[in-house]
């Protein structure tokens, strides 16, 4: 072993020495606190730390010497300079995080003193932070406590060298337990900041994934397999039936023959239609999408908070949904819409691309003709074909052209639920009735374990609305016309069985999925959602009607200063605990004293076995191993109530000569 990595000693190590033991420690901290990062890291910086840390691992296990820090200030130098052409700068959250990410194991490499391990766990203090800006959610911050414990292990290893695995853990925990009450003062009282940890403007949102603004072939089919939650809904009642979990996102009115996009539509406080019938109140976790749909039941009740209508019977929320929000919603599904609709929107609803889908379009006359021009039978006649002109459902619906709607319906005849709305809009317009397409998502699963709707990014939908003279905008699903079992019973059910198949979960999988979700969303409510809203209700039902920041830091210091004196009335209790190997340490004092070697104040157990042993060669073994054991359990770890107990027995049974 190379004299940078010397053989451990008992108590802290000397400033110019570190064992493996301690080494090894640290390299646990720094990979445990990089793992939750590596799926936002470029990969370039992920490779690059997996190779530093894989270097140091391997001059760890060879016992070699850091490397010349020559060769570590190029690789440094190296490293900001690929930060600075991979991201075009350094500041920033994901630059910064990057640097820190390879700042740590390229200080792994050159650690040879006590004071190099408390700057890398710095670092990795730092980093475990640094991964709530990308992720919040209940595994990262269980694997950022790991982590924390990994790190508090590293520099109790400064401290005893000697100590067990278990040992250091139990400390680690119990140092961390004693942070937790001052942590939740702190989570109850500290003003809340709603909005992201991270707020530059350049990088404070990233992309989300999920419905788009736009429909065109595949838009839709390409989420049928993804598995992450869109939004979880909680009723005050029971839940609606699957035939009436229609989610409303955008409403898309403009076809150019390929792509259908919305509207111009107006914003206003109050909605443009009067609601009637029974009501349904809810309240609805959304994941952020970065837009201001709130994808919410038809129809959204008047007079919600936070929520303003589109006259398209959309419910929207002031700014772009960010992050996860919650919102208490409610619905009235049997209200008429658009009973008197203007022009400009019907037109748009009528409006078709000259020349597109040409068999389609002739198709849609001669139903017209059949029908006698009566929009209530153009409907039945579409939907009658439909129905009977086998068409199937499918996640994997085959490339079409630039006539695609023409290719499906004539030619593949398979396809997603775009397809089919598509379709069946490119029909009734074609036969002079207004029609248009809305997307959003359908359907939705209850957990068992907390009774919350559950609606996946599969349960991504596109249906249609028919203007009908006199009765307003009607719902019309052409989908559920090829795949009645999709909207009954979800998305496996109205796929072919090869590919439902593909979706199927074992039950005990599935009961698996059902706690973790809904202790997840436990997490979301109860951690993450306690937001400043939230606070304020709380701190009024604690006597704080309107705290202000003066107000807030008083409670703090008193609920700290309660917390402090309680600890120390703890640690006295745990003093107290041990007062029986203090008594027998103070007998053994006393024997020695009256015979005359009386033990100075300055002297410690170590030097005064020294003293002993040299005054009283013939018994200076047991006498200098009783100082040496009392110092070992007094001032180490890992002492058990057996060791205390020998000890004291040793002392009982001691007879000076």
């Amino acid at each position: 072993m190379a004299k940078a990595l010397a053989t451990p000693g008992a108590g802290a190590q000397p400033a110019t020495s570190l064992t493996r033991n301690q080494a090894c420690w640290l390299l646990a901290t720094a990979v445990l606190t990089l793992v939750p990062h590596t799926p936002y890291l470029p990969a370039w910086v992920t490779a690059l730390c997996m190779a530093l840390l894989g270097w140091r691992a391997l001059r760890l296990w060879r016992g070699q010497l850091p490397p010349h820090r020559l060769l570590i200030m190029l690789a440094t130098i190296g490293a900001c300079l690929g930060i600075r052409v991979g991201f075009g700068q350094f500041f920033g959250k994901d630059p910064g995080v990057s640097l820190l990410a390879i700042l740590l194991c390229l200080k792994l490499l050159e650690t040879k003193v006590a004071r190099d391990i408390r700057v890398a766990v710095l670092l990795a203090f730092f980093l475990q932070l640094s991964i709530f800006f990308e992720n919040q959610s209940l595994p990262v911050a269980a694997l950022a406590l790991c982590a924390t414990l990994l790190a508090l292990a590293s520099l109790l290893a400064l401290v005893d060298a000697n100590a067990s695995t278990k040992a250091r853990l139990r400390t680690s925990a119990l140092l961390a337990a004693q942070g937790l009450p001052f942590m939740l003062v702190l989570f109850v009282l500290f003003p809340r900041v709603q909005g992201p940890l991270w707020g530059l403007p350049a990088d404070a949102f990233s992309a989300r994934s999920g419905l788009a603004e736009s429909m065109q072939p595949g838009s839709i089919s390409q989420l049928g397999l993804s598995e992450e939650i869109a939004f979880r809904a909680e009723f005050d009642g029971l839940p609606p039936p699957p035939g009436q979990r229609y989610w409303r996102g955008p409403v898309l009115s403009e076809f150019d023959g390929t792509t259908w996009r919305p509207a111009t539509s107006t914003i206003a406080a109050e909605p443009s239609y009067q609601t009637s019938g029974p009501r349904m109140d809810y309240r609805l976790t959304l994941e952020p999408h970065n837009r201001n749909w709130l994808l919410a039941l038809d129809f959204p009740a008047a007079g919600l908070q936070g929520v303003r209508y589109s006259s398209d019977f959309r419910a929207l929320a002031d700014t772009p949904v960010r992050h996860r929000s919650r919102f208490n919603l409610a619905a009235y599904p049997e209200t008429g819409v658009g009973l008197e609709e203007t022009p400009d929107v019907l037109a748009a609803a009528r409006r078709l691309p000259a020349g597109s889908n040409p068999r389609t379009h002739a198709l849609a006359q001669q139903l017209a003709a059949e029908a006698g021009s009566n929009p209530r039978a153009i409907l039945e006649r579409v939907q009658h074909h439909l129905r009977e002109a086998k068409l199937t459902y499918t996640l994997e619906p085959p490339l079409l052209g630039q006539q695609a709607i023409d290719e499906f319906l004539f030619d593949s005849r398979r396809g997603f639920c775009e397809h089919f709305s598509a379709t069946f809009v490119f029909l009734m317009r074609a036969a002079g009735v207004p029609a248009r397409v809305v997307t959003g998502y359908q359907g939705g699963e209850i957990n068992p374990i907390d009774g919350t709707l559950v609606v996946r990014q599969s349960d991504a939908h596109a249906w249609a609305e028919v203007w009908i003279d006199g009765r307003g905008w009607e719902r019309a699903d052409p989908t559920a016309l090829a795949a009645p079992g999709r909207i009954d019973s979800g998305l496996s059910a109205g796929l072919p069985a090869t590919e439902a198949r593909l979706l199927a979960m074992p039950d005990w999988l599935r009961s698996l999925r059902y706690r973790w979700e809904a202790a997840n969303n436990a997490w979301n409510q109860w951690i993450l959602g306690y937001n400043p809203e939230r606070q304020r209700d709380l701190l009024a039902r604690l006597g704080l009607r309107k705290p202000d920041w003066g107000t807030l830091a008083t409670a703090m210091s008193i609920a700290a200063s309660v917390l402090m004196g309680l600890l120390l009335l703890w640690a006295q209790r745990q003093r107290q605990a041990r007062s029986p190997l203090q008594k027998s340490w103070d007998s053994f004092c006393r024997t020695l004293a009256r015979h005359g070697l009386t033990r100075h104040p300055w002297e410690g157990p170590a030097d005064y076995g020294k003293r002993l042993a040299f005054a009283r060669p013939a018994q200076a073994k047991e006498l200098r191993d009783i100082c040496t054991e009392y110092a070992r359990i007094r001032y180490g770890s890992g002492a058990s109530s057996e060791d205390i107990r020998s000890l004291q027995q040793r002392i009982t049974k001691l007879k000076l000569t």
